[in-house]
């Protein structure tokens, strides 16, 4: 054998290793990552994972005193009960009106905000603008609920008095199942469209320079840079981000909703996760809105997969 041929004998030999030897050499040359990763890893063990072993008590007629292993089961009575009472329907309805009007209105607003911000040359005014914006995120929804009862409110809200500037009568925004909605979708806009915006500021940063000094020769404008380098640039993460919403489609938001509508607006504003509260917790329901819950995350998983998979027939990556 010849010295070329031992030597290509050794390579080979060293690249054929054990895979769980090289799992080990893995994870000795790179502890320090994955001891980062352990945090998130526990989390959503112990907090996604370990808890849909409870699930099975939607199948069930659960005490708290049997507990899960000796409970009655009832098999699909819980969701029998679901679709025969009439105000399901009508939540059903306001959830998916809201998360939709959500979905229509918020989700193009940070990619709009972060293309905005991207096109501002002055670096102390762009961070003062992204502070400001960013800011809403980290206040909770009570504190935002505080300040939109006092601004909107119809007798001191500074709303409502600009509009008697004009001769507008008080408008009750809170109260008034005309208004509820906008209110409702409006404030959340305005409460994460900064955050929303961090992501697509990032995709921005990775597009490479030269493109857009290529479009500026060839005597393309800021309009035609967005349209056919920026936004195609960012369009796996636009549908990424837009996969994972649609499967948080039934998630309106409980604190926001809680904190927000009272007994006048029930009939549009009454949505998943607030029914969830007064029937699971007030009138100790376990059972039947934990069925509510599954429900509501099989209707995620099913519009997830679907477009996922029509997201793959366009030519995007998808999730998996």
């Amino acid at each position: 054998m010849s010295a070329i041929d031992a030597a290509e004998a050794t390579e080979l030999n060293l690249n054929v290793v054990d895979p769980k030897k090289k799992r080990f050499r893995n994870i000795r040359s790179y502890w320090d990552l994955y001891l980062i990763m352990l945090p998130g890893i526990l989390y959503f063990l112990v907090f996604k994972y370990l808890p849909m072993w409870g699930v099975v008590i939607a199948f069930q007629d659960y005490s708290v005193f049997a507990g899960i292993w000796d409970s009655e089961w009832v098999g699909f009575q819980h969701f029998r009960d679901m679709f025969a009472d009439d105000d399901f329907y009508t939540i059903f309805r306001n959830t998916l009106l809201i998360s939709v009007y959500k979905l229509v209105w918020g989700f193009p607003g940070p990619i709009i905000l972060a293309i905005m911000l991207n096109e501002i040359r002055h670096m102390l005014y762009k961070r003062s603008i992204q502070t400001l914006v960013y800011l809403p995120h980290f206040l909770s929804w009570i504190i935002v609920g505080g300040i939109l009862i006092n601004v909107l409110s119809p007798s001191s809200g500074i709303v409502n008095k600009v509009l008697g500037l004009f001769g507008i009568e008080p408008i009750f925004f809170l109260t008034s199942e005309d208004w509820f909605r906008t209110v409702i979708v409006a404030s959340d806009i305005w409460k994460e469209v900064g955050w929303g915006a961090i992501i697509y500021l990032a995709a921005i940063a990775g597009i490479d320079p030269q493109l857009y000094e290529a479009a500026i020769v060839d005597g393309a404008g800021k309009w035609k840079q967005i349209i056919h380098i920026t936004l195609p640039s960012m369009m796996g993460v636009i549908v990424i981000l837009l996969l994972l919403r649609l499967g948080h489609v039934l998630d309106v938001g409980f604190e926001q909703i809680f904190v927000l509508y009272n007994s006048l607006v029930y009939d549009v504003g009454d949505v998943i996760e607030t029914y969830v509260y007064r029937e699971g917790i007030q009138q100790a329901k376990f059972s039947f809105t934990t069925a509510v819950g599954l429900f509501k995350a099989v209707i995620g998983l099913v519009l997830v997969a679907l477009a996922n998979r029509g997201a793959k027939k366009l030519g995007q990556e998808g999730i998996w």
